[in-house]
């Protein structure tokens, strides 16, 4: 039976766990990568540290077994319990992620599609909180404009699972930085310098700051840096307004609560890049785009 506890469990393990399964136990393994120990004056190890324990508790009577935590390095925490290969959870856990035993791998499990809307919003926050990230540089060109990066590692199905889903609960994506030549090194600057790879790394998913409020996170410095700068968002905006003929005295979700259909896009074509038939892409995307939102739209981000 899907609960909140499950789906958040489900959400950390789908963005940053590992199954390992031997003849009789099965261990899960949960990343929980952060960039610096302090990023805009947040002190993140003692931050994870504190949420870390609260997640343990919390989900404590849901495992059932001993959950380890560690967070002696630098920039990466993580939890792990281990459970015989016939446990109920572990079996709930192996249908629901159809036995894959990576994120490399996983997709969002159909039933958290057809959940309850606070159901959906925790498999969301265990997502957040082991891949997303927000901080000053995030912005995208003027103040009003902070925003929230998922990062995905490889898994292209997975980026526009997490796309579809924050549709469903009404959170627009402001744009996706899909990990493709045309899309990362468009006027192959990189390659022309000899980094003939740069373009790949990782997905980021970005949202704007105060639209990723109806999700949140629960790791405790990711949620005060997510609430300074959706209020810094909204603060700005009204500043920047003030004189307009459009905008005056009008919220900020006129301007970004909108999905990417709704919205012009200056037909601007990209040149050919040498990469775009590189075996390191998926054989779907190996061929040209023009912007993010054609592909976005192959792959099933759309209306």
């Amino acid at each position: 039976m899907l609960n909140p506890d499950i789906a958040y469990l489900l959400g950390m393990i789908v963005g940053k766990g590992q199954i390992v399964r031997s003849n009789r136990e099965t261990e899960i393994v949960i990343d929980i990568p952060h960039k610096n120990l302090v990023i805009e004056g947040e002190n993140t190890q003692q931050s994870i540290k504190s949420s870390l324990l609260d997640i343990v508790g919390r989900l404590k009577s849901l495992v059932g077994a001993d959950m380890e935590w560690d967070t002696s390095k630098q920039n990466r925490a993580h939890i792990s319990f281990s459970k015989s290969n016939g446990d109920y959870l572990i079996r709930t856990i192996n249908t629901y992620l159809k036995n894959y035993t990576t994120w490399r791998d996983f997709r969002i499990p159909k039933e958290i599609f057809s959940a309850t809307t606070d159901n959906k919003k925790e498999f969301l926050r265990g997502i957040a909180d082991v891949t997303a990230h927000i901080r000053k540089s995030n912005v995208a060109w003027k103040d009003y404009e902070n925003r929230v990066y998922v990062e995905i590692m490889v898994n292209w199905d997975l980026c526009i699972d997490i796309a579809n889903l924050l549709k469903e609960l009404d959170v627009p994506v402001q744009t996706i930085r899909f990990a493709h030549p045309n899309i990362v090194d468009p006027n192959l600057k990189k390659y022309n310098d000899g980094n003939k790879e740069f373009w790949n790394k990782e997905h980021q998913i970005k949202i704007w700051a105060e639209e990723f409020e109806k999700i949140g996170f629960n790791i405790e410095h990711k949620n005060k840096l997510l609430k300074k700068f959706a209020d810094l968002n909204r603060k700005n905006w009204k500043e920047h307004t003030k004189d307009s003929k459009k905008y005056k005295d009008k919220p900020i979700s006129d301007a970004h609560h909108k999905f990417y259909w709704k919205t012009k896009e200056i037909d601007k074509k990209k040149q050919k890049h040498p990469e775009e038939s590189s075996s390191k892409l998926p054989s779907k995307v190996r061929k040209h785009y023009d912007n993010w939102k054609n592909m976005a739209k192959e792959l099933g981000y759309d209306e």
